[in-house]
């Protein structure tokens, strides 16, 4: 028996109830203002397609078309790797997991859109197409054909298109809940923002909408599109896009980076514009900072060089949208939008290299720490979050299966759920 030490203090028994008392409206705000990340599943990606393009089959046509893609320009797994520098030992299980993803799920999350890719149309043209929109989305979540998120972006609000802005959400929404009600996967996303008052006032129309139809407050939410330089910074040298996410009262889901618009918005040449510019880098730098911890999600930009015509020219889009998917995932930038059906093949080659080349790995260091194994890295509860979450986002898209990721973990997904979103104070146990 070791000597019992004894135990002595020297503040009152009040002070801590004076500290606690001191420090509870900043208890308050940090529930209220980083509440985590709200556990669910990201999409890998964004596809935009014009109000008037979207039909019934348009899902599964983008899928056929990425299939097609893959068949002409690399009809297996040797040619795939050759065209993006794949690892051979990951070769053959990226392109069977990406034919298969394009089968099963080709898209994860589709954005009718009415704003630049639809245009002005006449009043009453945008409001049959928001109608049909709604029709047919409602219609996939029925027959079970529907992308796991879907949704509609509207025309911003500023002036010149603010009512019809309105009319087109309402139309839409108003669709949706005579059809049956809003689908879980409901995605909402709202462009051009340059000031938190612009956001608040999506606030109030969804709240304004809830109570005409019933539905609870708060169910409504929306993505944020950032789209100009004073949604990055204000004219008083603040970071606007942290009021922004204020402004959301709650209901801000994304911010979304809108690559050409800002870049344009900066001066930056038509040449120059892309996702891994520097101007864009230092956006998408401020978003992540002013984002982490709320709960909102970033989303990276597009590229607008589209794979197709001859085979070599298809070959050099497929590895500049390859090189800046990989390296958004590496900024910790998880969703992108796609623009053509032939970005898909390698938005989920991308994707699912990204998380099976460091499987094994990953999977050892989180089953170390829970299971209290020594290493060659000691690892501690926010380590041990990134592991699980990484594992989760690569459970979610389809690069790993769970019997393999248990198997290597020892871990339930209900277990790498809780890990990946601990209790606020307690930690990743």
């Amino acid at each position: 028996m070791g000597r019992q030490e004894k135990v002595t203090t020297s503040l009152a028994g009040t002070v801590g109830e004076e500290i606690g008392a001191f420090l509870a409206p900043v208890d308050a705000a940090l529930e209220r203002d980083y509440p985590g990340d709200p556990g669910t599943r990201q999409p890998v990606h964004t596809v935009y397609v014009p109000g008037d393009v979207f039909e019934a089959g348009t899902v599964r046509s983008w899928g056929d078309r990425a299939l097609a893609a893959l068949d002409e320009h690399a009809p297996d797994a040797a040619a795939f790797a050759a065209v993006l520098g794949l690892d051979g030992a990951l070769a053959e299980a990226v392109y069977a997991r990406v034919r298969t993803k394009l089968e099963r799920e080709p898209v994860e999350d589709l954005r009718v859109d009415f704003e630049d890719g639809y245009g002005a149309r006449p009043d009453a043209e945008e409001d049959a197409a928001a109608a049909r929109a709604a029709r047919l989305i409602a219609q996939a979540y029925e027959d079970g054909t529907a992308a796991p998120y879907m949704g509609i972006r509207m025309k911003c609000l500023e002036a010149a298109v603010r009512d019809r802005g309105i009319r087109t959400l309402d139309v839409f929404l108003s669709g949706l809940a005579e059809a049956g009600g809003l689908p879980d996967g409901l995605v909402l996303t709202l462009p051009k923002v340059t000031y938190p008052e612009q956001v608040t006032a999506m606030v109030r129309l969804l709240e304004a909408f809830e109570k005409a139809r019933g539905i609870a407050p708060g169910r409504i939410g929306f993505e944020i599109q950032i789209e100009t330089s004073q949604a990055v910074l204000a004219a008083d040298g603040t970071a606007t896009v942290a009021r922004l996410i204020r402004a959301a009262e709650g209901r801000a889901t994304g911010l979304h980076y809108g690559t050409f618009d800002y870049s344009a918005c900066l001066g930056v040449s038509a040449a120059h514009q892309a996702s891994d510019h520097p101007a864009a880098d230092h956006a998408k730098a401020v978003m992540q900072v002013a984002a982490a911890g709320t709960g909102v999600r970033l989303s990276d930009g597009s590229t607008n060089v589209l794979p197709v015509g001859p085979t070599g020219q298809v070959h050099d889009a497929w590895r500049l949208h390859y090189g800046l998917t990989r390296r958004a995932l590496a900024r910790a930038y998880y969703q992108g939008w796609d623009m053509h059906p032939g970005h898909l093949p390698t938005r989920y080659a991308a994707v699912f290299a990204f998380y099976r080349e460091g499987f094994e790995r990953t999977a050892a260091r989180l089953a170390r720490y829970v299971h209290r194994v020594g290493g060659d890295v000691m690892d501690e509860p926010a380590t041990a979050k990134a592991l699980s979450g990484h594992l989760l986002r690569g459970l979610d898209c389809g690069a790993l299966d769970l019997a393999e990721v248990t198997g290597a973990t020892g871990l339930t997904r209900a277990e790498l759920d809780g890990l990946a979103t601990p209790r606020r104070g307690g930690g990743a146990t």
